[in-house]
């Protein structure tokens, strides 16, 4: 009995470092956000700790700017454009690799998530010297199929754990019902596998959102989307603008975050429904 508590009491005082251990995680990851967010609200001219006082003015100065208006109109623009088109090549994706034999599907699952494993440096110098001569840098076109090649990844492994809970024999009533393949898609395995699709879209979208390198190589003075005008600004001038457009960042990422996770529920709880009993 009383090795049994002294166990149980290890066991305690254990969980208590781990908690412990997990906190200063959590606070070290944390903590460069909780010191721009205030920030963002400084009355004075210059990013310095007292501030002088609160103020709006460096939101004021953002949704009134037209540099940084047009930087978010590229980002929204270029991240819905990348959204849709990430999201239809990604679940076709995941589809066909469904369908093939374990070692083709292990190939080419491989290449299509290269770009998560190379450095985004390595492929935008791959991607401007690949446009270059098709005349598809400095414009809109070519960094929208760029973030496409960084997203479609996303989209692929989201869509392919959904695929692993479509019964195939409801696609195989489906045309023997006399349903075409579009058909079946639409209505049997579109609804089954959405909450994977549709995080795939939000990961898409939050890929080519935050996405600066490819943009460095690519985009021009008209494309500056929202990160690559915060990096122009903190290497030409520390304004305390750069952190209202953090800040705003920051609470989109959250309403990010809490999509995914509701979806994720949302999953599980078809899951726990479609699961035989």
């Amino acid at each position: 009995m009383d090795g049994w508590t002294s166990a149980a009491r290890g066991e305690v005082a254990w969980r208590q470092v781990f908690r412990f251990y997990c906190g200063l995680v959590f606070v070290f990851l944390v903590l460069p956000i909780a010191v721009i967010v205030p920030l963002s609200f400084n009355a004075g001219s210059f990013l310095t700790f007292p501030m002088p006082g609160l103020s709006l003015r460096w939101y004021e100065d953002f949704f009134t700017s037209p540099k940084w208006l047009a930087a978010v109109y590229n980002s929204f623009g270029i991240g819905a454009a990348t959204t849709v088109l990430a999201t239809t090549l990604g679940t076709t994706a995941a589809i066909g690799l469904m369908r093939l034999k374990p070692r083709a599907r292990s190939v080419l699952g491989a290449v299509i998530l290269a770009p998560l494993i190379v450095p985004v440096v390595i492929t935008g110098v791959g991607v401007y010297f690949l446009y270059a001569p098709l005349r598809l840098t400095n414009n809109y076109i070519g960094l929208v199929l760029a973030h496409t090649v960084l997203a479609i990844p996303f989209v692929v492994l989201t869509v392919s754990a959904s695929l692993h809970n479509v019964d195939g024999s409801l696609l195989r009533a489906a045309a023997s019902l006399g349903a075409s393949p579009v058909v079946a898609f639409r209505r049997v395995m579109l609804p089954m596998i959405l909450p994977g699709v549709v995080s795939g879209a939000v990961f898409a979208f939050a890929t080519s959102f935050d996405e600066i390198v490819m943009g460095l190589f690519l985009a021009g003075p008209t494309q500056r989307t929202l990160p690559i005008q915060m990096f122009n600004g903190v290497r030409e001038e520390i304004s305390p603008t750069i952190t209202a457009a953090a800040t705003l960042l920051v609470l989109l990422s959250i309403a990010l975050l809490v999509t995914i996770e509701m979806l994720r529920r949302r999953s599980e709880r078809f899951s726990a429904k479609a699961r035989p009993s």
